[in-house]
């Protein structure tokens, strides 16, 4: 969320740069110089000059009377819509946009015009994208259709599961999930063309007040996929675990980069949650979640709430609510590949790719066992027994970055 304020002041520093330097060229043909354009945050502001923290380290800003100052707002940041503002408006942590000529030895930028975006405006727009997406719907695609440009998605909670059909908007923005990241911040702009069955994707917008169908304004996608084995083997020099599939009964070699989350379900609360997926029932409490060992880390938070139903609002792509599994998973003790040992049920999250014997995973959950003991369960109660592809449904585990 907070990336997507920073990738709009990107977009912002082009658009002004690209008409300061119309600008210009229009005024001194002849010189063809042109201003130099940074972004940064404001990490002290005094009547002389301004340090600006940037992506290059630190940079002094000083400040004349001829220095124009105008402010922008996170929701519409081109500089043609700026108004005017003053020194007085700034204040440490705000975003701003600097323009000028730079000193002979580029350690000043004597300010022409500041553009400037506060840190308040951030944080209001922040809630505002915060409500926008709990509010939104998280699943699996089941079907793409391209002639009425209508997705179905799959909403899974503990409680139920629920398909809805999303109706984009004409106007709605599609994103795609990059490989192997599961954030927010690192998406591309896509297309529904690139939307596929099996998918997982997040949307904003507005339900139907039945509950059946989603406006969405904004689409959010990835190909991701779940695998879960049993530990073969585990070298720490290199991070990586080698497991057996429980599907395919084939080695897989799973790369665990320095930005994978590795986290270790509490045995006690891994059980009580695959006994009621297994439709055993108990240890529910009337959040709707299994209950949690009490006390110590990995314990349920003291409101109880857990993954949502057919509305499926929150961070995961299992449609858990901002308190539930999630947050949960947050606190759930933090492991490395050295506490890992031949013999444990493991499973991962990754992108799809063309590599099935090497992955690399963006999570990985220990001490999921009796959630793949429940899956075999159910496969056989259906008829399935002997398929080698039981459904997985492992909470936290499909869980994405919130725009």
């Amino acid at each position: 969320m907070r990336t997507e304020i920073f990738q709009k002041a990107i977009i912002f520093a082009s658009m002004l740069a690209a008409a300061v330097a119309v600008s210009v060229s229009a005024q001194s043909p002849a010189t063809n110089m042109k201003p130099s354009v940074v972004t940064g945050d404001v990490v002290s502001a005094s009547a002389e000059k301004i340090v600006l923290q940037t992506k290059d380290g630190q940079l002094d800003v000083p400040l004349s009377a001829t220095t124009q100052y105008k402010r922008v707002t996170p929701e519409n940041p081109d500089p043609r819509n700026a108004v005017a503002s003053s020194f007085s408006d700034i204040g440490t942590g705000d975003k701003l946009l600097v323009t000028g000529f730079f000193s002979g030895d580029k350690k000043t930028l004597p300010a022409r015009s500041v553009y400037l975006m506060t840190k308040a405006d951030i944080a209001q727009k922040q809630v505002k994208d915060s409500e926008r997406w709990t509010k939104g719907i998280a699943g699996k695609v089941t079907a793409v259709n391209h002639q009425t440009n209508q997705i179905s998605v799959e909403v899974r909670g503990l409680m139920n599961t629920t398909t809805i059909v999303i109706n984009p908007k004409a106007d709605t923005a599609y994103r795609r999930y990059a490989p192997n990241s599961v954030k927010y911040s690192e998406s591309k702009a896509g297309t529904i063309g690139e939307i596929q069955p099996g998918d997982m994707l997040r949307a904003a917008g507005e339900k139907s007040p039945d509950g059946a169908s989603f406006t969405a304004e904004e689409i959010v996608s990835g190909a991701f996929q779940t695998v879960a084995g049993t530990v073969k083997s585990v070298d720490t020099t290199k991070n990586e675990v080698v497991i057996t599939d429980m599907q395919s009964k084939k080695d897989v070699t799973i790369d665990l980069g320095t930005a994978t989350l590795l986290k270790k379900f509490p045995e006690e609360w891994a059980q009580r949650m695959a006994q009621f997926q297994g439709g055993q029932g108990g240890g529910m409490r009337p959040g709707g979640m299994a209950g949690a060992p009490s006390g110590g880390q990995g314990s349920a938070p003291a409101n109880g709430q857990g993954a949502s139903g057919a509305g499926g609002q929150g961070r995961g792509f299992g449609g858990g609510q901002r308190g539930g599994i999630d947050e949960m998973l947050d606190r759930f003790p933090t492991i490395t590949a050295a506490d890992l040992k031949p013999g444990d049920v493991i499973a991962v999250s990754s992108s799809k790719n063309h590599t099935p014997d090497r992955i690399s995973a963006i999570k990985l959950l220990a001490g999921v066992e009796p959630f793949l003991k429940a899956a075999q369960m159910q496969a056989a109660r259906g008829g399935q027994r002997g398929q080698s592809s039981p459904s997985l449904n492992i909470p936290g585990l499909d869980g994405v970055d919130l725009p």
